[in-house]
């Protein structure tokens, strides 16, 4: 609905060289229509922040798009004049274009759009970190080695100074000759994530050979299972202090999780029905269910008291196995018969919900210990050999929904450092605060429904790697309900169907494998 975005001067240019003219003839407004566009904007200094939408759009809407671009402006222009603006132009642009998407505006805040737009790689910040040590590392081994070579060179010829002289020359011009034929295999390895083919050109030295087959042991250097680079992979504690020493900002803990619920943005539509379901759910560590359990609710939030003489027509889905419960307050007769959700006076209305979930109107409960009815299965297999605790855990989700947001919460026993990560579909960080192991994967869909993961730990015994916790949300449910349609009961609306919006969610509130 949105077809443009602009901070326009007073004289406007190009194609919106029209609108200043327009704007003094509305000058108590914040919005004019024209034949087949409507103009809302907001005064900015000496320019002005508009939008050009449809007239078909949601005026609420619009303002409320335009509120929110109003406050990222500030954020990134010094001043706010036309100077200011041309600075910041291409902040700007990418600051609007994950607000309004398509046309329509996103569900964000302004922390969220300046996260987005200032988002920096520190899984590359890592990898420089990793291949700056290594070179420090060679640059010592190959000095010392240079030394040692030049020491037992010189006790032989001791007393010939002419021949002292040569041989720091060879042995100087032998250090550099080495290390750029490092620098050359580092550069044409393709950046491996510690692949060690930097070390390959140097074969004359065993320690140093020796050192970097050690170091391909770190859980650091070990290489990912997926190619290409990703955002928010954990690496070794140290080199996170020392990206924070350097004064790059590390953000923690920022995954959500299913049992905290996002904030719902002030409602900007007349009526908005949550339907939300919370799923617990208790697997065996060998096999089978041990509970399993869903509960639903539908609310009703209304924008305007006066709006509240409605009716809610529903579709339950059909599941024979869900039973549905009406507030006290609605005509479960008519539910019964029409599924239609209407208050037992008609003549009063609805309250309007705000500043909570909004009124509930519909309860409904699942009980099941059906394997085929779990979303995500999940398989952890820890075997000791020797004095490492190797740990394969995998997953296998449904395909009755798309997961978002999922995260595996593995227990692990108290360590100094990270678990060594030897194979990982998705990404994983490790909380040494908590000693746990977090596996993620921001939506499991066709593309993934399986995945699998790998560390190696010091021996323990298998009982500290449960329970392990899952969280995750979807936007379908086990209910399949859907509002269909909102019946007035009053003849205001001009016998058009009011317009709703509809939230679906399906959390995870308590699952684990025990």
């Amino acid at each position: 609905v949105v077809t443009n975005a602009s901070i326009v001067t007073k004289s406007g240019k190009g194609l919106l060289a029209a609108f200043p003219k327009l704007v003094g003839l509305e000058k108590q407004h914040t919005y004019f229509e024209t034949e087949n566009v409507r103009y809302v904007y907001q005064p900015i200094e000496a320019l002005f922040l508009l939008l050009v939408t449809t007239k078909q759009s949601n005026i609420l809407q619009d303002l409320d798009t335009l509120r929110l671009l109003s406050k990222l402006v500030p954020e990134y222009c010094v001043s706010l004049d036309e100077e200011g603006i041309g600075r910041a132009n291409f902040d700007l642009v990418h600051a609007f274009d994950e607000v309004i998407s398509l046309g329509h505006k996103e569900d964000v805040t302004v922390a969220q759009v300046k996260q987005y737009c200032d988002m920096e790689s520190h899984e590359e910040k890592l990898h420089k970190l990793v291949m700056q040590s290594k070179i420090n590392d060679t640059k010592d081994v190959m000095k010392r080695k240079a030394n040692e070579i030049d020491k037992s060179k010189v006790e032989k010829t001791r007393g010939d100074k002419g021949g002292f002289s040569s041989i720091g020359s060879m042995g100087s011009a032998r250090l550099d000759s080495s290390f750029n034929d490092l620098n050359i295999s580092q550069g044409g390895g393709g950046g491996g994530y510690g692949s060690g083919a930097g070390f390959g050109m140097v074969s004359d030295f065993d320690p140093l050979n020796a050192k970097a087959k050690d170091r391909s042991r770190s859980s650091v250097t070990a290489p990912p299972k997926s190619s290409g680079m990703k955002l928010g992979k954990s690496g070794k504690n140290q080199l996170m202090e020392s990206l924070k020493a350097e004064g790059e900002h590390i953000i923690e803990d920022v995954k959500p999780t299913g049992q905290t619920r996002a904030a719902v943005p002030s409602p900007t539509d007349p009526f908005t029905l949550t339907v939300e379901e919370k799923l617990s759910v208790a697997l065996r560590r060998d096999g089978g269910i041990s509970s399993f359990d869903v509960q639903g609710t539908l609310s009703l939030q209304i924008l305007n008291q006066e709006d509240g003489f409605v009716q809610v027509q529903i579709g339950t889905g059909g599941n024979p196995e869900i039973r549905f419960n009406t507030h006290p307050n609605i005509n479960r007769e008519l539910f019964n018969s029409e599924s239609i959700l209407g208050l037992k006076r008609p003549d009063q209305p609805f309250p309007t919900g705000q500043g909570g979930g909004g009124v509930g109107l519909l309860r409904w409960r699942m009980q099941r210990a059906d394997e085929s009815m779990v979303p995500l299965t999940i398989n952890c297999w820890p075997s000791v050999s020797g004095n490492e605790t190797y740990v394969s855990i995998e997953y296998e989700a449904s395909s009755m929904f798309d997961l978002t947001n999922v995260i595996i919460s593995v227990p692990l026993p108290a360590l100094r450092d990270a678990p060594i990560v030897k194979q990982c579909d998705g990404d994983w960080r490790y909380d040494s605060r908590n000693s746990v192991l977090e596996w993620s994967m921001l939506l499991i869909d066709n593309s993934n429904r399986s995945g699998s993961m790998e560390f190696v730990v010091p021996p323990v015994d298998s009982s500290v790697f449960f329970p392990i916790s899952v969280q995750f949300a979807a936007t379908s449910t086990y209910s399949g309900l859907k509002v269909t349609g909102m019946i007035p009961l009053r003849g205001g609306s001009g016998g058009v169907t009011p317009k709703f919006v509809q939230r679906t969610q399906l959390i995870a509130q308590d699952y684990q494998v025990i």
